[in-house]
């Protein structure tokens, strides 16, 4: 034990003389800005070999929603709603469009997108919430970036896990509730 705390005691004696006081603090600052920074970073959720990252290689059944206004299949990542979708589908997981599965709950915390409606030819605000509480669903990953924006503007950016504001930030899923018509564009 003699020769580990002689060789613990040069090397804490080493590293005094080389440094001082103020680059410790600085390198421990600068560690605990790091750190506190990480939570932050994007969440790579799932890849897969389809274009739209995503599907569940069509093993669900389709699912229509049997109102010609919201035409297509839920379960489906070419779904209208989905244009900027990044998750699971709850509409596979147990849960609905805009219901998370029994367990989770869904974050406050959202980001938005503007798809538009084939039924109507008109774009809609579409508010994706995850669904949060319980591990990932993994069934239907879906990966469309449609009018997706830089990192620099988070609120338009699906590459982050959205958990932040619920009780769990464990990911489980992803919805789409149609918040209100988007305006349009003047010319």
């Amino acid at each position: 034990m003699g020769t580990l705390d002689k060789l613990t005691e040069r090397l804490s004696r080493g590293v005094a003389r080389r440094t001082s006081r103020r680059s410790t603090l600085a390198w421990l600052g600068a560690a605990i800005t790091g750190a506190a920074a990480f939570p932050v970073l994007p969440v790579a959720r799932a890849a897969s070999g389809s274009p739209h990252g995503g599907g569940d290689g069509g093993t669900h059944t389709p699912y229509a929603t049997g109102n010609p206004q919201d035409p297509g299949d839920r379960k489906s990542c070419d779904y209208w709603r989905y244009c900027a979708i990044d998750g699971f589908l709850c509409t596979c997981c147990g849960g609905s469009v805009s219901t998370c599965p029994p367990g989770t709950e869904m974050s406050p915390i959202t980001w938005i997108g503007t798809c538009t409606n084939p039924a109507d030819n008109r774009a809609y605000i579409i508010s994706y919430n995850d669904c949060c509480g319980t591990s990932s669903c993994g069934q239907c990953m879906c990966n469309r970036n449609e009018g997706d924006r830089p990192q620099v503007r988070p609120q338009s950016n699906n590459d982050y896990n959205w958990c932040l504001g619920t009780q769990s930030s464990v990911y489980n899923c992803s919805t789409a509730v149609i918040v209100g018509v988007a305006l349009e564009q003047s010319k």
